[in-house]
């Protein structure tokens, strides 16, 4: 079983930065590749970032020059860095573990940017 654990959403002004955090327990995570995802109201949920094993990223076009994923194997924990937030970036942002077939979801976090 595994375990992911947000943190670090909250309420910014547009143009602020963020870091949210996704400490992962009870798993491989180090094999692992780690997502975040994000939900808006209304909308389907998005991929946002994703860093694999060896540490490979690959980012959305809406978030690429703003956002910044990077892991720590040490501390089975892997991060977003959000600056120049926008209010479209307004959402519940999830971290998502996939190692082969095994999939799971954190409980989500929330961001929000004011104008």
């Amino acid at each position: 079983q595994v375990q992911l654990v947000e943190s670090g959403g909250g309420l910014v002004q547009a143009g602020g930065s963020l870091r949210l955090s996704c400490a992962a327990s009870g798993t491989s995570f180090r094999s692992a590749t780690m997502d975040w995802y994000r939900q808006a109201p209304g909308k389907e949920r998005e991929l946002v970032a994703a860093i694999t094993s060896g540490g490979s990223t690959n980012y959305a076009d809406s978030v690429k020059g703003r956002f910044t994923i990077s892991r720590d194997n040490a501390k089975n924990t892997v991060y977003l860095q959000m600056n120049s937030l926008k209010p479209e970036d307004t959402a519940v942002y999830y971290c998502h573990y996939r190692r082969g077939a095994v999939h799971y979801w954190g409980q989500g976090t929330q961001v929000t940017v004011s104008s």
